[in-house]
């Protein structure tokens, strides 16, 4: 018999795949409103935020890397549990 060396699975990372200007939400103040989009596979995470388009994908963006963090995609969750001795 010989071994079967398993590939370990890479999990998709959220990424933002959208940030485009959008009508100001009822209620709220404002005029420069953005929409954005981060998606992981199957998962949509869909935003609004007043700004610049910059500072909206630089949110999106943070937003992203927050949640890979917390999904515990890439150099590890700080929410993971710790091994007990």
């Amino acid at each position: 018999m010989s071994a079967v060396e398993e590939k370990p699975r890479v999990r998709p990372q959220y990424r933002v795949v959208s940030v485009k200007k959008a009508k100001k939400p009822e209620g709220m103040e404002g005029n420069n409103w953005h929409c954005y989009i981060i998606e992981r596979g199957t998962s949509v995470v869909t935003g609004q935020k007043p700004g610049t388009l910059k500072a909206v994908t630089e949110h999106a963006e943070q937003v992203a890397s927050d949640l890979n963090a917390r999904s515990g995609i890439g150099a590890g969750s700080p929410y993971a549990a710790r091994k007990s001795k």
